[in-house]
C-alpha cells in the first residue's frame, strides 16, 4: 500500500492535475470541458469528452490520500442478454491496462481504475484519459447491441 501524500503534497498534486486539465481543455479537441467538485473537501475534476461512438461522457478524477482514482460511466444495466452482456465486457477486461468494467450503483456500467498519488504526472493523465477514451469508444456500440438487441431491430 503506497504511504498516505502529506497535505502540502496533495496541494501540489492538486495544482499539477488543475494545470493540466485547463492545457487539455485549450489543447485537446476531444475534451468539452473541465469542471470541479464544489465541495471544497473533496478533490474531483469532471473532464467531460466528445467521442464518436458515445457521443459524449464523462471521466471523473478523484485525488484521495494515497491514490488517484478515475472512473466514467459507461451505460445502464443491460434489458436483455445479461449472461452475454457482462461476458463481453469481462472479456474486455483482459485487454485492458489500468481500468476495468465494475457494476455500480442500479447496477449500471463503469470503467474505474487508480494509481498511487506517487505516479501521478502530465504523461499518466494523458495515458488514463486516452486509455478511457479508446476503451469506451471500443467497447460501447458492441455492448450496447447486446444488452438492447431489441432496440436495434428493424
Amino acid at each position: 500500500m503506497p504511504e498516505p501524500a502529506t497535505e502540502a503534497e496533495l496541494d501540489e498534486l492538486e495544482a499539477r492535475i488543475d494545470d493540466w486539465a485547463a492545457r487539455e481543455l485549450a489543447a485537446n479537441p476531444t475534451v468539452a470541458s473541465v469542471d470541479r467538485a464544489e465541495e471544497p473537501d473533496i478533490r474531483r475534476w469532471y473532464v467531460r469528452l466528445r467521442g464518436e461512438e458515445k457521443d459524449t461522457f464523462t471521466v471523473w478524477f478523484t485525488l484521495r490520500q494515497r491514490t488517484l482514482h478515475y472512473e466514467t460511466y459507461v451505460m445502464p444495466a443491460a434489458e436483455e442478454d445479461h449472461e452475454r452482456f457482462y461476458e463481453h465486457l469481462l472479456r474486455r477486461n483482459l485487454r485492458f491496462n489500468g481500468a476495468a468494467f465494475t457494476i455500480g450503483e442500479e447496477d449500471a456500467v463503469f470503467l474505474v481504475g487508480q494509481i498511487p498519488v506517487q505516479a501521478v504526472t502530465d504523461d499518466e493523465l494523458d495515458r488514463i484519459l486516452g486509455s478511457l477514451y479508446a476503451y469506451v469508444e471500443q467497447c460501447f456500440r458492441p455492448a450496447l447491441r447486446i444488452g438492447f438487441a431489441s432496440r436495434f431491430k428493424d
